[in-house]
């Protein structure tokens, strides 16, 4: 039996059922994304506009900008543009910045735990493992507690491990740890305390500063971080010796901090965007270090004839002693201290053992190949 042609105006309901489906499963397939007013974002640094680290912030600034197309733009403005260095954090709390780039050791005078992602020896913990700790290891829950115990009410995003930072700039070879009796050194964080337990007077001065308080003579050696840095600063024009090597800031990383109103405010996919920029900015800062630090390291080796020594183990194992003593009498006066203390001690005692029976000794290949021989 042959079935009978359908109505019209069955067929036009057919037809506005299937269009209605058809716009269904299309909405399944591509999600509605808002097609609001470009957002804004005013960042500042707390490095100086020339500084390497600068340019890892505006690294992080464009590629949230290129991922959110038109949507979103972060401009990041130099240390000192909007409020000094140590400021950032009270000013993105406030809402005076949006945002910031800097490091947590810059809140040490907030709760001294805070230091605790970047100075001291983390347990013999690398800066890669020290992010794997606060990635995974209860870190981020602790920054969290900490900024509530402070009435800081941010988004902090912790990324970028740094490589181990030199022990410092010198106007003469430190040899022995009694060459550092007096010294007028500069650094930040709870190295300030590992220092001064080592005889040291200690200035904290802002990055930007370090250079100018060394050609005046207003202190007589100083740490900052990497090859690029000292050399974009300007170290080598004050000073020509450089000790490589030391415990006081191993495993430091780098933090991106957020009003908390002006990211919540964002639509999900923008901060979406944000978190996955973080862990791809991560990365891409990590190598671009390798290279330009070590292009940097022959630079002023070969250009600006600094005199590289390595740091002596009676120095660094005199670093650990006092480090212990800063950690034990800091963790009897804050709470937080010590939970942040016991948490990373917990991780890197198993992850450490982990990494060190398994990784080879890279050294071994490398003098193999460009080492002397015979």
């Amino acid at each position: 039996m042959t079935q009978a042609p359908a109505k019209p105006a069955a067929r036009r309901r057919f037809l506005k059922k299937s269009a209605a489906g058809g716009a269904a499963a299309g909405a399944l397939a591509f999600p509605m994304v808002s097609t609001a007013q470009t957002a804004t974002l005013r960042f500042q640094s707390t490095w100086p506009a020339k500084d390497i680290f600068h340019e890892y912030a505006n690294d992080f600034a464009k590629t949230v900008n290129d991922m959110a197309g038109n949507r979103l733009k972060i401009e990041v403005l130099p240390s000192g543009s909007v409020v000094p260095a140590f400021q950032l954090l009270d000013a993105v709390n406030k809402g005076t910045l949006d945002g910031g780039h800097g490091v947590l050791a810059y809140h040490y005078g907030k709760n001294t735990a805070l230091a605790l992602w970047g100075s001291g020896p983390a347990f013999g913990m690398d800066p890669n493992m020290v992010l794997a700790w606060h990635q995974h290891g209860g870190g981020k829950a602790l920054l969290a507690k900490i900024y509530a115990a402070v009435n800081v009410d941010v988004v902090s995003y912790v990324y970028g491990p740094m490589p181990t930072q030199p022990l410092g700039w010198f106007k003469k070879p430190i040899a022995r740890v009694e060459d550092l009796n007096g010294l007028k050194f500069r650094t930040v964080g709870l190295a300030i305390d590992v220092f001064k337990e080592m005889g040291a007077a200690v200035n904290p001065l802002p990055g930007g500063e370090i250079v100018p308080a060394l050609d005046r003579g207003l202190i007589d050696a100083a740490e900052f971080n990497n090859a690029s840095s000292d050399r974009i600063l300007g170290f080598p024009d004050v000073v020509k010796n450089c000790m490589l090597q030391s415990f006081h800031q191993s495993g430091e990383q780098f933090e991106i901090l957020f009003n908390k109103d002006k990211l919540a405010a964002l639509p999900a996919e923008l901060r979406n965007i944000i978190d996955y920029a973080v862990q791809a900015s991560s990365a891409a800062m990590s190598w671009k270090a390798i290279d330009r630090n070590s292009k940097d390291y022959v630079e002023l080796k070969t250009k600006d004839k600094v005199n590289f020594f390595k740091t002596p183990d009676a120095i660094l194992r005199a670093q650990l002693a006092a480090w212990d003593k800063v950690i034990a009498q800091k963790a009897g006066e804050n709470p937080l201290f010590k939970e942040v203390l016991d948490s990373q001690r917990a991780f890197a005692q198993r992850a450490g053992a982990w990494q060190n029976d398994y990784m080879v000794d890279f050294k071994m290949a490398y003098n193999h190949y460009f080492g002397r021989r015979g």
